[in-house]
């Protein structure tokens, strides 16, 4: 059998540890206590406003079930607004807040310090094929999700 050490996920696994541990430490230095998946919702809630929880459920790739729980805290941190959509009264519009976009600003620092120190164990080079072999290896096995990524141009 083979060694756990030479088992893509358990390195995969360690390096979710250690984006999550650098992530906290980062942020929580500039004075914020969002989580990653909290931060990836808002992110992803300012590149495209009025999105209802199902899409953006799909666009960070995280089960409509536990959205629900991100956005309530969310929303409660008043960095969101829901409202009823026009459209679909079932479905929830969701848009950043004044609040909500000077957050992201205070925070891009550190997030964007975190993902330098995240793969510090990289050159450049080696940074930028990591990522996008990440990517690749990431869409290929999308589908085994129990929350795929959707990019909207699913049906």
């Amino acid at each position: 059998m083979k060694k756990v050490e030479d088992m893509p996920g358990h390195h995969i696994r360690r390096l979710n540890q250690i984006s999550v541990a650098v992530f906290h430490t980062e942020v929580g230095a500039a004075g914020s206590d969002l989580t990653p998946v909290q931060f990836a919702a808002l992110a992803t809630l300012n590149e495209n406003p009025g999105i209802d929880q199902a899409t953006l459920a799909g666009l960070i790739a995280y089960d409509r079930t536990t959205i629900m729980g991100v956005v309530d805290r969310l929303v409660q941190k008043r960095l969101v607004n829901r409202a009823i959509s026009g459209t679909d009264r079932r479905a929830r519009q969701l848009s950043v807040t004044e609040d909500g976009r000077m957050l992201l600003q205070a925070i891009e620092p550190a997030v964007l310090q975190a993902q330098k120190l995240m793969l510090s164990g990289l050159d450049a080079g080696e940074a930028e094929t990591f990522l996008a072999l990440l990517k690749k290896a990431t869409r290929g096995a999308n589908d085994l999700s129990r929350a795929p990524m959707k990019t909207g141009t699913e049906g």
